[in-house]
């Protein structure tokens, strides 16, 4: 079961749900649910590009997984009318694979590079004077041989996303024209997202039933769309019962509680609370204890269970807040070690 749901949650989707995920996708800002400001913002950028027929600035997409920035990305470039080049940051580990990525770009054309915080730095260098002069240098030869020969690019317009922003140098983020943050979604966008993906999906499902599952999502509509899919599965193999009950026993079956909190939010929770009596604890020690990746740890568990006062940050480590004390049904003030 763990592995069935480590799927919902985790950031690198299996193909099948790539595909679902890709079914699901708006393909314009006028179908785009949520990120109201984002999207106001966007709209203008590309309208003013659009009335001076050029290309549209750099866009840098920040904010954690599963929000849209690769469906905005998509919609950048549905919306200015230009073909959209993918690439992935963990991909270009040499300034030669962004130099072949940038020299088969077509004039105009749209590259979105996902996770551009985990570029290789060579490469990051090659992008500066690609954004600004959409120009790069190629040595050729070696040694006092070696010479710098610049080759022209076609003008393009860069649209990257990143979960860590603060990752990226200065230099980088200040060659993009826009930086959109996007923000969790409310329950109530939530529930728009699921009205929407139910509707495409020919699933029936009553207001009541959707508001259950968009609290459940932790305010993330990738992870709103994958559950989504589970209640699918549970209609279809449970026949009979109201969409609500379906809704309820889906999310059981999964290990969702009423707050959202999976199998690995309660480890966590669990372990800092029972075994270092609510902590501190430095974050290699917890990923070791629950046997998770320190990464997945700090971008997929920590941001959810911070922003419900569940967790804390400190300079000595994650603890636990009275909030998360009581969650796990511990006593507050006594187990606690000293600092916290």
């Amino acid at each position: 079961m763990s592995e069935e749901f480590d799927a919902i949650t985790d950031p690198a989707a299996a193909p099948e749900d790539v595909a679902f995920e890709g079914a699901l996708r708006p393909a314009t800002l006028g179908e785009f649910v949520g990120q109201p400001k984002v999207r106001g913002q966007l709209e203008v950028l590309l309208k003013a590009a659009a009335l001076q027929s050029r290309s549209p600035d750099h866009i840098l997409l920040a904010g954690p997984p599963g929000l849209g920035k690769t469906t905005l990305a998509m919609i950048i470039g549905n919306e200015s009318g230009r073909a959209v080049r993918m690439a992935s940051g963990p991909a270009i580990q040499h300034a030669g694979d962004l130099a072949a990525i940038l020299s088969a770009l077509v004039p105009g054309e749209v590259l979105f590079v996902d996770e551009i915080h985990r570029m290789a730095k060579s490469a990051e260098e090659m992008l500066y004077l690609a954004m600004e002069d959409f120009r790069i240098d190629i040595v050729v030869g070696k040694g006092a041989g070696a010479a710098s020969v610049p080759l022209e690019l076609s003008p393009f317009t860069l649209v990257a996303a990143t979960t860590r922003s603060g990752m990226l140098p200065a230099p980088l983020r200040d060659r993009f024209g826009f930086t959109a943050h996007l923000e969790y979604y409310s329950s109530e966008d939530l529930s728009r997202v699921i009205a929407r993906s139910a509707d495409k999906l020919d699933l029936r499902l009553t207001a009541e039933a959707g508001d259950e599952l968009a609290r459940r999502s932790r305010g993330t509509p990738r992870i709103a769309n994958r559950l989504l899919r589970r209640v699918r599965d549970w209609q279809l193999v449970h026949e009979g019962g109201s969409d609500l009950d379906a809704v309820r026993g889906a999310l059981d079956l999964y290990d969702v509680d009423q707050h959202g909190l999976d199998r690995l939010d309660r480890q966590v929770l669990k372990t800092i609370g029972r075994r270092f009596r609510g902590g501190p604890v430095g974050l290699s020690t917890l990923a070791a204890s629950v046997g998770e990746e320190a990464e997945t740890i700090e971008s997929v568990v920590e941001p959810f269970l911070v922003r419900e006062g569940l967790l804390a940050r400190t300079p000595r480590g994650r603890a636990l807040t009275d909030t998360g004390m009581r969650h796990i049904g511990m006593d507050v003030g006594s187990d606690r070690l000293d600092g916290v």
